[in-house]
């Protein structure tokens, strides 16, 4: 009997149908070994050494493997092709004391595909197990010694992360340029011409359907190109109409031409990522567990993988499908380079068969019907547009109309992508033309806009932050620590927690946080991965200065010029100062006397300014729940207990004295029971 071990018990099923009884597939159930939770576990004195544990829930997975694997005559550990799967096989082997197991690897669970793993078996990739050795263990370092700084110098609760601290600094970066920002105004000046013949002719038939207007944009003045902040006033606007008066507008040149839009190459995780975001508001773990799901069940080929590259079985597959589903003219054959280092030799995720469409749930069906289209137009032949552009000229002014029309869908009719038809009259070089009138439009520049979950993993791909297997579980970590959140519109801004725990990290361990320190991080991780660099000499370069570094910290950095800022206020209850203190969830009021008064109370910028109708002497301010859902409350909790979801307005119901509030249908009550909740309040 052979036996084949898996990770996932959904795999392992796949597998099975796959092969005869001389096999019996088995799972691990994911990680069979990890570092202890309840200490660092890397003895550093002695090269680094991992100290790994059996978790209690795979103790029992453990036994049954043991067993099986005393009855096989070969074992031959599938776990997935990456570092994760290649440490998930080194840890199996050595738990269950194999001498000599094979290794196999496949881009996707076919039976072609396994059939042809099990002909090339290998030895397990030891460089590919310290790369990810090595990830684990810099992770532990910087999460076990530098989160009690943060507890012990900031507030309990906190913590670091190697490579989340920096995710974080992007966001609050990226907060500080949307404050910082200074809008300026611009304005635009396009005018609405028609051809002088057909203004005639629809003056005479008011029912004429023929286009002959159209919009073109001022350009150029004496010849020289107009930048788009060049118009910064309407003086200046009304200085150029009013040099424009009596112009003659006439048509200086035409130009068309044959433009194309090619396809966007087959899905990397990041793209996919990114692109789930954009059509379905998927979050990145979401797409990466419903991604997971496809794979397991065969339907698609591995899911983390940085590389555009496609197998020719692939290729000759979707030669043969397009050219019967959409004619020769549709197909056109493209294989695509990876940009820069990719971390393994693996393929684009795509489907694994073309003709069959599986049952899937809806969530299932979406990404992977997304998957299926962008593989297929990866193949197929660019889209072709008439062009047309057209200078007209007004004195010592160029107007340009651009139009375009589209002659040929190619790839547009798998994978639709927004385009704009705009369709010109014809015209002649030195035609005249007729103004209808010019259009001035103001404009004011826009500040950067905050991450959504697609840009911000494109953000730290194209920093070389993290791998295709990090970028979800990075966004999902920051999250729940509470240092990033994504606000009404779904895109991330940094909690105060986060602003001040980033600010810490800045000032006081920059390389931690440095987007270029880490990326050359991951760089030497790659390297350790092609067994161009070393795991002991990669952890000493980062720990020794490290460690220098924080034990100098320890002794520099006082707690209370971090967490303690005098307000000049006394304490209603016993008299003493007041304070501004720093919590686990930002700042609040405090009394100096602590822990003999425990008086707080929420800072004025949390404040409604309205008084609470309950108690009559706090007022109401936004507050969280331990989930992080905002609610509004009495600031003289626990006394007072009073609470609203909704935002109040601060007016009052004419049926019942309520305060109103403010909900997504509009303005009502906040009484539940009040006759005018019945209709929205206008």
């Amino acid at each position: 009997m052979n036996l084949i071990i898996v990770e996932s018990p959904t795999k392992s099923k796949t597998i099975k149908t796959f092969l005869g009884q001389d096999y019996k597939v088995l799972s691990s159930f994911g990680h069979v070994r990890d570092l202890p939770k309840n200490e660092l576990g890397v003895n550093v004195e002695e090269n680094f050494n991992p100290k790994y544990v059996i978790p209690l829930k795979s103790k029992r997975v453990i036994k049954e493997l043991k067993e099986e694997a005393k009855k096989a005559e070969t074992i031959i550990l599938a776990t997935d092709e990456d570092r994760e799967g290649e440490a998930i096989a080194w840890h199996l082997s050595e738990i269950l004391n194999l001498k000599n197991p094979q290794r196999i690897v496949f881009h996707e669970i076919t039976k072609s595909a396994i059939q042809e793993a099990l002909k090339n078996p290998r030895d397990i990739d030891m460089n590919l197990v310290d790369a990810q050795q090595a990830r684990r263990v810099l992770d532990r370092i910087v999460g076990y010694k530098l989160s009690p700084f943060l507890w012990k110098k900031v507030a309990k609760g906190l913590s670091a992360g190697r490579v989340q601290s920096v995710t974080v600094r992007l966001v609050v970066e990226r907060e500080r340029e949307i404050e910082k920002f200074k809008p300026s105004e611009y304005w635009n000046i396009e005018a609405l011409l028609d051809k002088t013949q057909n203004a005639k002719l629809k003056t005479q038939n008011h029912n004429s359907k023929l286009k002959t207007e159209f919009l073109s944009l001022l350009v150029k003045k004496e010849g020289k190109i107009i930048p788009k902040l060049d118009i910064k006033n309407k003086k200046e606007v009304e200085e150029i109409v009013k040099d424009l008066e009596g112009a003659e507008y006439e048509v200086e040149k035409i130009e068309k031409k044959e433009t194309i839009r090619n396809p966007l190459p087959p899905f990397t995780t990041s793209t996919l990522q990114q692109e789930a975001w954009k059509r379905f508001k998927f979050p990145a773990k979401f797409t990466m567990m419903v991604a997971q799901q496809l794979y397991e069940k065969g339907h698609i080929t591995y899911h983390r993988t940085d590389s555009v590259n496609l197998s020719q079985l692939s290729l000759s597959l979707a030669k043969s499908y397009i050219e019967s589903s959409y004619g020769k003219k549709y197909h056109k054959e493209r294989r695509y380079k990876s940009k820069g280092k990719v971390q393994e030799a693996h393929e684009a995720i795509r489907p694994t068969y073309l003709e069959k469409k599986p049952r899937l749930d809806e969530n299932q069906t979406r990404l992977y019907d997304l998957i299926w289209k962008r593989f297929l137009a990866s193949q197929i032949s660019e889209a072709v547009f008439d062009s047309t552009n057209i200078e007209i000229k007004a004195k010592d002014y160029l107007f340009k109309a651009n139009g375009q029309i589209l002659k040929f869908d190619g790839f547009l009719k798998v994978y639709p992508m927004n385009f704009e038809e705009t369709e010109l009259p014809d015209l002649e070089e030195k035609e005249i033309l007729e103004l209808i009138k010019l259009i001035p439009s103001q404009h004011f520049t826009q500040p950067p806009a905050r991450y959504t979950e697609a840009t911000l993993i494109k953000e730290l791909e194209e920093n070389g932050i993290g791998r295709p297997s990090t970028y979800a579980p990075i966004i999902s970590t920051v999250q729940a620590r509470n240092y990033i959140e994504k606000n009404e519109v779904k895109r991330f801004q940094p909690t105060e927690i986060g602003t001040i725990v980033n600010d810490i990290l800045v000032k006081h361990f920059p390389e931690i946080v440095d987007i270029n320190f880490t990326a050359k991080l991951e760089n030497e991780l790659d390297e350790i991965a092609d067994g161009k660099d070393n795991y002991v000499k990669t952890c000493q370069d980062f720990y020794t200065p490290f460690e220098k570094n924080l034990e100098k910290k320890y002794q520099e950095v006082d707690k209370k010029d971090i967490t303690e800022k005098p307000t000049g206020k006394k304490c209603p209850k016993c008299g003493s100062e007041i304070i501004i203190r720093l919590g686990k969830f930002g700042k609040f009021y405090a009394c100096s006397g602590f822990p003999k008064c425990r008086y707080t109370e929420a800072l004025e910028k949390n404040s409604l300014n309205i008084k609470c109708p309950k108690c009559e002497k706090g007022e109401l301010t936004e507050k969280r729940t331990k989930r992080k859902k905002i609610f509004y409350g009495c600031n003289q909790f626990p006394k007072c207990d009073f609470a609203l979801w909704d935002k109040p307005t601060g007016e009052k119901c004419p049926e019942c004295n309520s305060l109103l509030v403010e909900t997504k249908k509009g303005t009502k009550c906040s009484n539940k029971d009040c006759q005018s909740n019945k209709n929205v309040v206008k």
